[in-house]
Parts: C-alpha cells; structure tokens; sequence
C-alpha cells in the first residue's frame, strides 16, 4: 500500500516526527558509560506513555523477526546495525550506539534513528562510520523532489557510501511510512537513478542509510531479531520521517530545538 497524506494527515505527522526526534535526543543525553540497554528501553516506554502516544514495537510480528519485537526501542551496540533487541548490557567507553525509534500519535506515525558514541573515548572508525550515514541520508533526501524516482534515492545513498569506501546491502532499506510503519514503496540503499516509483507530494518516506564497515552480510542473533555484521565489524545508522512536498523533502523527525 503506498498512501498520499492530505493537509490534515501531514499536520498530525509534523507532531509525531517532531516527538519522536525529542525523545530520541532525550534518551541519547540520558545515556551514558554504564547505561543499561533495558534502562534504555524502559525510558522509551516511560516517554510513549507521557506523550499520550504508541509503540509501533512491542507488537510488531513481521516475517523476518521472531515476533512479536516485545520492546519499545531498537538498540544496537557496535556491530549490532538493525532490529537490535534490548538485553542486559551496560554499556562501555567507546561503544557505538545505534537507537531506531517509531511511534503513532493521532493516527500518524513517523520513524527515526541515531547513531552515536558513548563516553569520551572516539574510535576514528566509528566517526567515520556515522559521519557516512549522515552525509548519505542529506543526499537522499536533496533526492527527495517531487517527479524523482526512488532509485534517484537509492542511488544518492550509494553514491556517498560507496565513495566513503563500505559495501552496500539491500535487504533492508528505507520504506513508506504514514498511518502505520512500515508501507510501499521499499527504498534500498542502492539502485539505478530514473527507475521506481515517481515520488509526488503528501508521499512520506523513512529513509534509512545503514552501513558495515567491512562486509555487506548480516548474521542473525539468536534472539531472532538483532542483525549484526557477518564479520563483527561496526556498523551505522542513520534514519529520517520526510514527506514529499512542491519544494522538496520535508524533514519531519527534527528535534524541538533543531539539526542535532
């Protein structure tokens, strides 16, 4: 299903964005050297029900995990890059935190994620590993115009990774978002530009630039849910809720305060 918001829908989107970016931004200055993954976890369910939200998580059932997910926050330490089940890790000096968040607010949802190193301590790897993810969500979503296609997305996101030197995989990308999480079109994180479907306003997307260091196989945990790099390597993720509007990609998961 692919839908097309209206005035009223993209309104109610705005608010869920916008309070999915604060809470991501809350629960990262709340985390630090010896935070534990479920504490994390626990925040977010505690922020959800103060904001008179839902999880899009604890129920989700899809065919690729063993559901249902059962928590409300994704969290992924170092190689840990997708779906990353909270457990019982406190985490260390240099660790490199991937938080993936989605919630629904008055029917609307929207989806986001950060990743970010704990402590003081800046393995140049991780850096750079982030700073590639952010620099290829900016291109997909310069991308994001209306009368693109998707691969002109797919194709800006490849375009910076491939350039900073790490494979691509494209089992799992971006995705249309909107009354519920997860919807057409898919959006990979390669592909050739001028194919796929032509993006018009009131489209919403997510999309979701992730990366390994050194390989572009997953491995599966035996939780049935976190996916980790084939060799162990760190990995990164960056994700944006954006709607297509006449003059371009609206951001939408943006904190109250600004570009983090």
């Amino acid at each position: 299903m692919i839908e097309i918001l209206n005035p009223d829908e993209l309104a109610r989107a705005r608010v869920t964005g916008r309070l999915v970016a604060d809470i991501l931004q809350a629960l990262k200055a709340r985390t630090k050297v010896g935070t534990n993954l479920l504490d994390i976890d626990r925040w977010a369910a505690e922020m959800i029900a103060a904001a008179g939200a839902r999880s899009c998580y604890v129920d989700y059932a899809p065919s690729f995990g063993r559901g249902p997910f059962g928590h409300y926050i994704c969290t992924g330490v170092n190689d840990a890059v997708l779906h990353g089940l909270p457990y019982d890790y406190s985490l260390a000096d240099g660790d490199l935190l991937k938080l993936d968040f989605a919630i629904t607010k008055d029917g609307m949802a929207a989806d986001s994620a950060i990743s970010f190193i704990v402590g003081e301590t800046r393995p140049p790897e991780s850096v750079a590993l982030i700073r590639a993810t952010e620099q290829a969500l900016d291109a997909a979503i310069a991308a994001a115009v209306p009368g693109a296609r998707i691969g002109d997305i797919s194709a800006a996101i490849a375009s910076v990774l491939g350039a900073a030197g790490y494979p691509v995989n494209t089992e799992f990308g971006g995705h249309g978002i909107g009354t519920t999480m997860h919807q057409d079109p898919h959006v990979p994180n390669a592909g050739r530009a001028g194919r796929g479907y032509k993006l018009r306003p009131g489209l919403m997307l997510a999309l979701e630039p992730w990366v390994m260091a050194d390989t572009a196989q997953l491995v599966t945990d035996a939780d049935g849910w976190t996916l980790r790099s084939a060799t162990g390597c760190r990995t990164a993720h960056s994700e944006h809720t954006v709607a297509i509007t006449d003059g371009g990609a609206e951001i939408l998961t943006l904190p109250s305060s600004g570009p983090a």
